[in-house]
């Protein structure tokens, strides 16, 4: 099961279709889905979830807490949304694209990919690139 809420005034729309786009994400993994929940918020309640429970004093545009077991993946993840827009305009990236990539990129931290490293973080992009072009993929 895949949930979508929101901590501030954004809405996905077409949930549908993410969670679709996501569960052959996630499947190509050869992974099963359990439940992952989707939080949007502001880069205030992402500040303050990254200081209390990471230590870490910096804004961000996402953050996933895993409790997968095994290949039965589980967890929450966190987007800032004025994160994902300033990450687009910086970028040169439409926000709609900059959002599936975060979207995908917590699911593909609970798949096993890092980006701890410069070799890590290259993998990370290149699998985000290749998950996002199966969201128009009709499902057969």
């Amino acid at each position: 099961m895949i949930n979508f809420y929101s901590e501030n005034d954004f809405s996905l729309g077409e949930e549908e279709i993410y969670k679709s786009w996501l569960c052959r994400v996630i499947s190509s993994e050869e992974k099963r889905l359990g439940e992952i929940s989707y939080i949007f918020c502001d880069d205030e309640y992402l500040l303050d979830i990254n200081q209390r429970f990471l230590n870490h004093d910096t804004y961000t545009d996402i953050i996933s807490f895993d409790d997968s077991l095994g290949n039965l993946l589980n967890g929450d993840i966190y987007i800032s949304t004025e994160r994902v827009l300033e990450n687009a305009k910086e970028y040169n990236e439409d926000f709609a694209t900059e959002l599936k990539r975060v979207l995908v990129h917590g699911v593909l931290h609970y798949c096993g990919y890092k980006d701890k490293t410069e070799e890590d973080a290259a993998l990370m992009r290149e699998k985000e690139i290749e998950k996002i072009e199966l969201f128009h993929v009709e499902q057969s």
